[in-house]
C-alpha cells in the first residue's frame, strides 16, 4: 500500500479507501489505483488485516468425518449463520484420530480461527487440549459429538432416550435377543445410547442386557468381520441396532452376503440421517437427528460467544430431540 501510495503520490489511507470501496473516495481515482493494484499484483491481505482488527472472520469446524449423511447436513446448518455473520467456515476432518484432533486444535489456537465447532472422535478419551482453549479465551461449542466433564457450551440429542426407545421398538416388533453396536466406549453419544437400550432391556426383562452391547472395531474390515461373527453365533441376535449410519450399512451389506433376511431373520434401526433411507431395500427404520439445527443452533452460541467475549456468559446446554420413523426393515413377520 506504501508502494501503491508513493506511485500515484497519494496517501496510505487514500489507497486503503479506495481498495475498501469507500464512498469517500471518487470513482475516477479508486480506479486509478484499482488499475494500479492490478499491474503491481497487488490483493488485499484479509489475514493482515485481521491481525489489527484481532479477528479473523473465520471459524473452525471440527468433524470426525463426512460420510456420515450428519455431519453434512450438521454443516449446512453451520454455514447458513456463518454466512449472515459474514464469516468463513474452515472445515478439518480428524478422521476418527484423537492425534488428528489436538493438532487441528492447537493450529486454531494460532489466531487462524475466532472460536471452534468441535465433534469429538471416538478416540477423545481426555479433554485437556479443549481446555486449552478455554484458558486462552477461545470460544468453543461441543455439536453432536461431546465431553463431558469440560464446562462449554453444547447442543446435543436425547441420546439415552433414543436409545430406550429403539430396544422398546425391536421388542414390540417381537424381538428376543436384541443388540445394540457401538463404535466406542468413550464417546458419550454411544455410551447414552447404549445406556437407554440396556436399560430398556431389563425394564421389560428381554435378551442378555450383560452381552447386549457390541463394540465394533474401527476399521472397516474389523468391523465387518466382527459382524459376521455375531450373526453367526449360535444365539445371533433378531434384532440390531446401529449407533451410527456407517454400521446400519454394513449391516444391510453383510445381511445380504450371509443370505439373512430383513426383517424376517433380523430387524434392523440405524441412528441416522441419510436421504436413501426410505428406498433402501427394505426400507430403513431409523433415528433421525434433526442435524441441520444442531449444527445451526451451535453456530448462533458460538457466535454469541466471540460477539461477547469479554463478557462472563452462562454456558449452554440444547438438547434437540431425534425421532424414530418406522419402516420395513423393523417390521413384524
Amino acid at each position: 500500500m506504501k508502494e501503491l501510495a508513493k506511485e500515484l503520490k497519494v496517501s496510505v489511507s487514500t489507497i486503503s479507501k479506495a481498495l475498501h470501496d469507500s464512498h469517500e473516495i471518487s470513482d475516477r481515482t479508486k480506479k486509478k489505483i484499482l488499475d494500479a493494484a492490478l499491474r503491481l499484483n497487488y490483493t488485499l491481505n484479509p489475514y493482515a488485516s485481521s491481525l489489527r482488527k484481532k479477528r479473523s472472520g473465520t471459524i473452525a469446524v471440527i468433524l470426525p468425518e463426512v460420510a456420515d449423511n450428519f455431519f453434512s447436513l450438521a454443516i449446512n446448518g453451520i454455514q447458513s449463520v456463518a454466512e449472515k455473520k459474514g464469516y468463513h467456515v474452515l472445515i478439518y476432518l480428524s478422521h476418527e484420530k484423537v492425534i488428528n484432533e489436538k493438532s487441528m486444535v492447537a493450529e486454531c489456537n494460532t489466531g487462524r480461527a475466532d472460536g471452534i465447532l468441535i465433534s469429538v472422535t471416538s478416540e477423545t478419551s481426555d479433554g485437556e487440549h479443549i481446555m486449552k482453549l478455554q484458558h486462552d479465551n477461545i470460544p468453543v461449542v461441543f455439536f453432536d459429538r461431546e465431553f463431558e466433564g469440560i464446562p462449554v457450551s453444547r447442543v446435543v440429542t436425547n441420546d439415552f432416550e433414543s436409545g430406550y426407545l429403539s430396544a422398546i421398538h425391536l421388542i414390540d416388533k417381537g424381538c428376543k435377543n436384541p443388540v445394540f453396536l457401538s463404535i466406542s466406549s468413550s464417546l458419550s453419544i454411544c455410551n447414552k445410547r447404549a445406556a437407554g437400550f440396556k436399560t430398556a432391556l431389563i425394564d421389560k426383562k428381554k435378551g442378555h442386557p450383560a452381552k447386549a452391547i457390541v463394540e465394533c472395531k474401527s476399521g472397516n474390515s474389523e468391523m465387518n468381520s466382527q459382524i459376521k461373527k455375531l450373526l453367526s453365533r449360535k444365539n445371533k441376535p433378531d434384532g440390531i441396532v446401529a449407533s451410527v449410519e456407517r454400521l446400519g450399512m454394513s449391516l444391510y451389506l453383510i445381511a445380504q452376503e450371509m443370505k439373512i433376511s430383513i426383517p424376517g431373520d433380523l430387524k434392523i434401526v440405524a441412528f441416522s440421517t441419510v436421504e436413501t433411507a426410505p428406498i433402501l431395500n427394505p426400507s430403513l427404520t431409523t433415528i433421525v437427528q434433526p442435524a441441520f439445527d444442531i449444527g445451526k443452533t451451535a453456530a448462533e452460541i458460538l457466535f454469541k460467544k466471540i460477539e461477547k467475549r469479554e463478557k462472563i456468559l452462562t454456558e449452554e446446554i440444547v438438547i434437540l430431540p431425534s425421532t424414530l420413523i418406522e419402516r420395513r426393515s423393523s417390521q413384524k413377520k
